[in-house]
């Protein structure tokens, strides 16, 4: 019987890739490392990790089933050009939708619409609330993605206190939860996890166990699920001093944080 390829699962966005904003070279300009871009945007450059991460990627995926895991809607997604293969799997829209070669899986789309329509309320009664409770003072822009869940994209330092709080509570209520990263907050069903649909990728493939990193409180089931994870020493979770038992809290920040994320799977999977 043969075993399955080990399974990696993580998080783009600020765990393995970084717009210029927040690549955290602090050290001297001529000791900063080699970028390689990875996404272009309306004709220009906008996620980057270093070179030795690019190699360091494309060793993972030859040794292992590596599955990008985003909460980016999948026409967000297609733009990204990561190194090695293009992934067989990957999970966008933080699991609403599992890509297999490109393709959104229809059998996973149903399961997701099952769990959400039974334990959330609706898309359209979030967006409502939003609609009624922000202030153009601070508030850039509303949108939905997927039909699945909102953002916002806000003016941070303009939110007023205790804003993010208030609106945390109102969503428990209704079976969503909220993470604010960076510029934007995001409101997402709480059945709609990254670690569900990498728990189907490893039905699929035989998988046992896989390893997983993350920046976000959306990628704590993910790193709770996982049997080790990594987070950088940036972000909300690091904001917040978040950790686990099988989760190792990197130190380094930024663009080098990602480079460390990829090293250590690497090592983990049996590479170099």
């Amino acid at each position: 019987m043969t075993t399955p390829a080990p399974l990696v699962a993580s998080d783009l966005d600020r765990t393995l890739i970084y717009s210029a904003a927040a690549l955290h070279l602090t050290g001297p300009d001529a000791a900063a490392p080699r970028l390689l871009c990875v996404e272009v945007y309306e004709g220009r450059p906008l996620s980057y990790l270093t070179e030795t991460a690019a190699a360091l990627l494309s060793e993972l995926a030859g040794r292992a089933t590596f599955v990008p895991a985003t909460t980016r809607t999948r026409a967000q997604y297609g733009r990204i050009r990561l190194p090695g293969p293009p992934p067989e799997f990957a999970v966008c829209a933080n699991g609403g939708h599992l890509l297999v070669r490109g393709v959104t899986d229809p059998d996973w789309q149903r399961t997701v619409a099952d769990r959400l329509a039974a334990h959330c309320a609706p898309l359209d009664e979030i967006d409502a609330h939003l609609a009624r409770t922000t202030d153009p003072v601070w508030l850039r822009s509303r949108r939905t993605a997927e039909d699945l869940f909102a953002y916002l994209v806000v003016e941070r330092p303009l939110l007023p206190d205790g804003w993010v709080a208030d609106l945390a509570g109102w969503a428990k209520t209704r079976g969503w939860t909220v993470s604010l990263q960076g510029r934007k907050l995001y409101v997402v069903p709480r059945p709609l996890t990254k670690s569900a649909a990498v728990a189907e990728v490893a039905r699929r493939t035989g998988a046992t166990g896989f390893l997983g990193a993350g920046d976000s409180l959306l990628d704590t089931d993910l790193l709770l699920a996982a049997d080790r994870g990594w987070r950088p020493g940036h972000g909300e979770l690091a904001d917040t001093d978040w950790g686990a038992p099988r989760v190792t809290a990197l130190a380094e920040r930024g663009v080098a944080a990602g480079e460390a994320i990829v090293r250590a799977m690497v090592g983990a999977v049996g590479g170099s």
